[in-house]
């Protein structure tokens, strides 16, 4: 696809942009072109022989003569016998440009040095590895990104959409809307990274499509619901149209417009992978929620209710919900809510220990990848006979009048080979009053010793007068890249949390509710990195974990996850204006249980597969994002919120009217909702008569007038299913009448 050309991948579109690695790539520029080297070692387990040694020679002069795909050939080093008498090892130092392009030719590059220099023969191991090897790795994994991701999304949507809708053709229509709002995402960010300097890379342009197909079906089922309910009481389906825009459409964009500022949130992060991901994801979700609230009930218009074949909603037809598993969950709640929620916190707090096991330090090259690729092996073989750091140097820039000074601080630390301290091949020892350095670490290079040996040599060099020196590198880069990742955790997360409750105070207009659902979903967050750490240490065996990783499941998870509780609790809030806030909660429940289940499950289902490329960080992502939603779908929203509100009462609502004036019901007769199956009248005289429409007790003090909504004052009249304060069109209305009854102001 044309937006993995606009793709930046190098290593300052990753680095934060003001740390010491960043400015040493920078100033490096000036020596030479930014390279990588890949390193080319061969082993036999007896040594090596003669013909080993001459095979090895001939391998160094014919990789001089190298020159496609960047690789530098003429610069190239070697080869470099592990000793001098009697040899196991030996290696070769190909460097390979790394500049606008090199991330797409990267993997060409090493494969031409494979096919050159790469053969074994006889019991002689030949491994491609270093820096070179590891991205070209890489890059093969991240291969087809694009189209893995949008099948894998694409087929779980279609089993989730085939189960939800039970119609093999109504399916195709969100389908359509999701798969036209990722294209028009992915050309509009295409065009901002050309032309006004967006930042996308293979982790941001994998993450938009999994956040566009999740977000966007999500929405979608929403509207279809509630346009399925409103197409049982009304016989125009534009009017059905009409009324579940109206209805639904308020909380679909403010969970939209939840997502899109949370996202824009991550423009605060230092690191420049976290700060492009933040207006690509927002542009994604963005777009197709215009897509769902536009093209897609346009679409819906367009077919008319045979889309819904073979459960078509007629009119008049009963709503199954109201009866239905979450109706019935919700009147078993109501019987002991605090019971419910205290038992439902303590046991998600108990999953949440598991986060004693989270180990979010950073992964090494070598436990990276799911599988274990040549550059994998070769590191591992190489740090047999080799100084581990081999292929990876530290790189020191400094001025050049200080530049013995410099390189005799960097020799006197343990961690460094102090022979190998030196002007790079093929760089001028000197430009523009600065000098150059390499210096080989002892420790592998994306290990802690070799951080800890950056953090020193840095003190040590940054102390000789007049150096202005300075130390980057790959260790130098991974270890300002975990400490930008430990700010933006502490920067990023705080702020998405108040963006997130700032917002549901807006929609709500309460302070109580809001807080309540703040809370929960931090508690759903926790329970979800607790369980996956206990997951990746036990089951998939992970060595650890990103620095990032909790930032973006937090993002991820905050952002997505407060959707449902959006969804609920709006409907809960428009029921409670009429008929109280416990029957609201029930009702509530019942009515978007269903939908809310099935669009938790195509989001778990489309970042896990995230699962499907071979690279730990978005497994892991993708498997506790997945749990995480699947938590707070099945626990966290239809137990947690539901007691809490129920336990909570009117006062969730403070400070709104509706904290005081509980819909017109008293709290005695809100709280004793009638289960499924009761039959109307069976209450005693004097006690409040349960509504067949909404299965809630109402007054019967006037039994001319309507205690919940739905319910009417003409005892010939068609009572609907008593949602939303929708009675549909009573069968003596004439066209023209009003067919519902006025709601009170909220």
């Amino acid at each position: 696809m044309k937006l993995a050309d606009a793709q930046d991948n190098d290593a300052q579109s990753w680095l934060p942009g003001s740390a010491e690695s960043t400015q040493v790539l920078d100033i490096s520029n000036g020596f030479r072109p930014e390279q990588i080297p890949a390193v080319v070692v061969y082993t036999r387990a007896g040594g090596l022989t003669e013909q080993d040694r001459r095979q090895i020679a001939e391998d160094a002069q014919q990789a001089k003569t190298l020159r496609e795909h960047g690789i530098r050939g003429a610069e190239s080093r070697g080869p470099v016998f592990d000793r001098p008498d009697d040899p196991r090892a030996a290696q070769l130092y190909i460097p390979i440009t790394m500049d606008a392009s090199g991330w797409q030719r990267i993997a060409p590059a090493v494969d031409s040095i494979r096919d050159e220099v790469g053969k074994g023969d006889d019991g002689l191991s030949v491994h491609v590895t270093g820096p070179g090897g590891t991205a070209a790795d890489s890059s093969k994994a991240f291969e087809g990104i694009d189209s893995t991701l949008l099948f894998a999304a694409m087929a779980v949507v279609i089993v989730m959409l085939l189960i939800t809708f039970r119609s093999p053709i109504l399916l195709f229509v969100p389908l359509l809307g999701v798969v036209v709002a990722l294209f028009t995402a992915q050309a509009l960010i295409y065009l901002l990274a050309r032309h006004a300097g967006l930042t996308v890379n293979g982790q941001s342009a994998g993450i938009l499509t999994v956040l566009v197909f999740g977000a966007g079906t999500d929405y979608a089922l929403l509207l279809v619901a509630r346009y399925r309910e409103e197409l049982r009481r009304h016989e125009d389906r534009h009017e059905a149209m009409t009324r579940a825009m109206n209805r639904a459409g308020p909380a679909i964009l403010a969970s939209g417009a939840t997502v899109v500022l949370s996202m824009l949130v991550l423009l605060v992060a230092e690191m420049n992978s976290t700060r492009g991901l933040g207006p690509v994801a927002a542009i994604g979700v963005a777009v197709g929620l215009i897509a769902m609230l536009t093209l897609f009930p346009a679409l819906l218009l367009v077919f008319g209710r045979w889309i819904f074949w073979p459960a078509v909603p007629h009119l008049g037809s009963s709503d199954p919900t109201r009866g239905g598993v979450w109706a019935r969950m919700g009147h078993r709640i109501a019987r002991r809510p605090r019971t419910t929620w205290v038992a439902t916190a303590l046991a998600l707090a108990v999953l949440s220990l598991g986060l004693i096991q989270l180990r979010a330090a950073g992964i090494a090259n070598a436990d990276s990848f799911t599988g274990r690729p040549d550059s994998v092996v070769g590191q591992e073989v190489s740090a047999r006979y080799f100084p581990a750091g081999a292929g990876d140097p530290l790189v020191i820039v400094s001025d050049a009048a200080q530049a013995d000074a410099v390189g005799r601080a960097v020799a006197a630390d343990p961690g460094v080979v102090a022979t190998s301290i030196g002007v790079p091949p093929g760089s001028a020892p000197e430009h523009g009053g600065r000098a150059l350095l390499e210096a080989t670490l002892r420790a592998p290079s994306d290990s802690e010793a070799a951080k800890a040996t950056v953090d020193r040599v840095r003190d040590a060099v940054h102390a000789v007068p007049g150096a202005d020196a300075k130390v980057g590198g790959g260790s130098a880069a991974l270890l300002d890249m975990e400490e930008a990742q430990t700010h933006d955790n502490y920067l990023v997360i705080p702020l998405v949390l108040l963006v997130v409750l700032l917002v549901l105070s807006v929609l709500l207009r309460a302070l109580i509710a809001p807080l309540l659902l703040i809370g929960t979903v931090v508690l759903s967050l926790a329970t979800a990195l607790g369980v996956s750490a206990l997951a990746f240490r036990h089951v998939f065996d992970y060595a650890g974990e990103d620095v990032a990783f909790p930032l973006f499941v937090f993002v991820f998870l905050v952002a997505l996850g407060i959707d449902y509780n959006i969804f609920l609790t709006t409907r809960i809030r428009e029921e409670a204006s009429h008929q109280g806030t416990r029957a609201g909660v029930v009702s509530g429940l019942a009515t978007t249980g269903a939908v809310i289940t099935s669009a938790g499950l195509v989001l778990a289902g489309t970042f896990a597969a995230l699962g499907t490329l071979p690279i730990v960080g978005f497994a892991e992502i993708g498997f506790a994002v997945a749990l995480g939603v699947l938590l707070d779908t099945f626990v966290v929203r239809s137990v947690l919120v539901t007691a809490l509100f129920l336990d909570v009462g009117p006062k969730v609502w403070w400070p709104h009217r509706l904290a005081r004036d509980d819909g017109g019901v008293r709290p005695a007769d809100a709280g004793h909702p009638r289960e499924p199956g009761t039959p109307e009248g069976s209450g005693t005289p004097g006690t409040p008569e349960p509504s067949a429409a909404t299965g809630t007790s109402v007054p019967s003090a006037n039994p001319g007038t309507a205690g919940t909504s739905g319910a009417s004052a003409n005892p010939g009249s068609s009572g609907g299913t008593g949602t939303s304060g929708d009675t549909g069109r009573p069968p003596d209305a004439r066209p023209g009448e009003p067919t519902d009854p006025p709601s009170p102001p909220a």
